[in-house]
């Protein structure tokens, strides 16, 4: 079994943070989106990796993930020079894979459990493929599946205006050598790509068996700053604990589940959780409320910040409110006019705001 990662892409709707890293890369609670697809991998027991990768990204992506050696695992890098289609992807791909069964895992998804025991559900009943689904509100923004009562997919629509049912594929499939085939058959869309609903459409119509799995646990797809902001909410909701590794001063008040870096210092402020200050980071004269992660040797000094995600190296001072926003790698929020009126921001990396 092997496991192919799509981290390429342009991450257009995340712009203008994506325009310098990628997607894939946006922390989640102070940890790569890419981390945890890796850790839902590597838990279940896959150790062959290959990694799409786009051209403008791949040296971050393989800087964050390295040879494999810190996963214990092997990762191949497959550069897919522009992004024609999930389908592409694994055409491009298919040296690696071979006649492998294996599972693609789209970097930029967040799923509240692993994948173990529905790969060992495919390996065991052998479908020609299986298809992670999540009942959704609005299905047109989905490839959607139709589903009978076994289990058996009977088809799947691109984003349709009238929906059939609200089963989107959820960014997971597991496959069979037996989609190369499907996939040589098929032809662009009209979006100019290879899709992979085509794909997997065309091994139906031959007869091939294709599973649904619906989830039960959460799924969230990290693609706008919204649904970033929900991500990194949930994350924090469900896996901080209280785990104070930083200093804090005694004019300090750390409330709930907070989680301190190494090197961390909290300076007359008050954190609330459930909360993330990263390694080296400085609370000072603050108020941190709950879900907000601070990267790595960041500062926020005289501000109010909740609800906010604030990469590394980036600095907040004198912010009366913050809340909804998304702060990039080396930025700069200050206060220049006195203004008093709670900020939404969502600003790249390097830059720098004056309100």
């Amino acid at each position: 079994m092997k496991a192919l990662i799509l981290s390429g892409g342009r991450g257009t709707r995340l712009r203008p943070l994506t325009h310098t890293m990628a997607k894939q890369l946006v922390p989640v609670a102070n940890q790569p989106i890419l981390g945890y697809v890796m850790g839902h991998i590597v838990e279940a027991g896959i150790a062959d990796i290959g990694v799409i990768v786009a051209p403008e990204t791949q040296e971050e992506v393989k800087a964050y993930l390295g040879d494999g050696t810190k996963w214990g695992v092997s990762i191949s890098y497959i550069l897919q020079e522009r992004p024609l289609g999930l389908a592409h992807a694994v055409k491009t791909a298919r040296p690696f894979l071979g006649d492998s069964p294996f599972v693609m895992y789209l970097g930029d998804n967040l799923l509240g459990a692993g994948i173990k025991e529905a790969m060992e559900h495919f390996l065991k009943s052998g479908p020609h493929a299986l298809i992670f689904l999540k009942e959704v509100r609005d299905p047109t923004q989905f490839g959607v599946a139709v589903m009978d009562q076994t289990g058996k997919i009977e088809r799947l629509i691109e984003k349709p205006k009238e929906p059939p049912s609200n089963l989107a594929l959820v960014g997971v499939y597991f496959f069979s050598p037996s989609i190369h085939e499907a996939i040589e058959s098929i032809t662009p869309s009209w979006r100019g790509e290879l899709e992979i609903t085509d794909a997997i459409q065309r091994l139906i119509d031959s007869g091939k068996k294709v599973e649904g799995e619906i989830l039960k646990c959460w799924w969230l797809d990290t693609g706008k700053k919204d649904d970033f902001l929900k991500a990194n909410r949930v994350v924090l909701d469900e896996y901080v604990k209280k785990d104070i590794k930083g200093t804090v001063d005694s004019d300090s008040t750390i409330e709930g589940r907070v989680r301190i870096e190494q090197g961390a210092r909290i300076i007359r402020s008050t954190v609330r959780g459930p909360c993330v200050i990263g390694k080296n980071a400085v609370v000072k004269d603050s108020f941190i409320g709950p879900f907000t992660s601070i990267g790595d040797h960041s500062l926020v000094e005289h501000s109010v910040v909740q609800h906010t995600v604030i990469l590394s190296h980036s600095e907040v001072i004198d912010i009366a409110q913050m809340e909804d926003s998304l702060i990039g790698r080396q930025a700069k929020v200050v206060k220049n006019r006195g203004l008093r009126r709670s900020l939404q921001l969502m600003i790249g990396d390097h830059s720098l705001v004056e309100v």
